[in-house]
């Protein structure tokens, strides 16, 4: 079965210079212990390639259920030099919720948002 990663996080980004921060946080405790056996900063600079960023880093926030992606180099050359339509990397967080999952084996309610 398939799923996209919206179906257990939600995110948000921005910008850092030529830099792009990209959060995604999860619903649940188990939909953050997912993500982070498997969304790793190889699976989200592969997910960007096209975009080019030169360098991922991941970093964990545990309490928030929250992984934070740094993207090196990903926005040519930030908000004020950029050409791109999103020099800012507003919407690259969207972009990321929407990547194309195999759903966990594991049990998918309890990733899910409740309510």
């Amino acid at each position: 079965m398939k799923m996209t990663l919206a179906s257990i996080a939600h995110g948000r980004s921005g910008d850092r210079g030529n830099y792009a921060n990209v959060a995604v946080i999860a619903y649940t405790p188990a939909g953050f212990a997912w993500l982070h056996e498997h969304l790793t900063a190889a699976v989200v600079a592969r997910y960007f390639t096209t975009l080019g960023p030169s360098r991922v880093e991941r970093f964990q926030a545990p309490n928030l259920n929250a992984l934070n992606f740094l993207l090196y180099d990903m926005l040519a050359g930030g908000a004020s030099r950029s050409l791109r339509s999103d020099s800012q990397g507003k919407t690259l967080a969207l972009a990321l919720l929407q990547m194309p999952l195999d759903a966990p084996p594991a049990d998918l309610a309890a990733m899910t948002r409740k309510g």
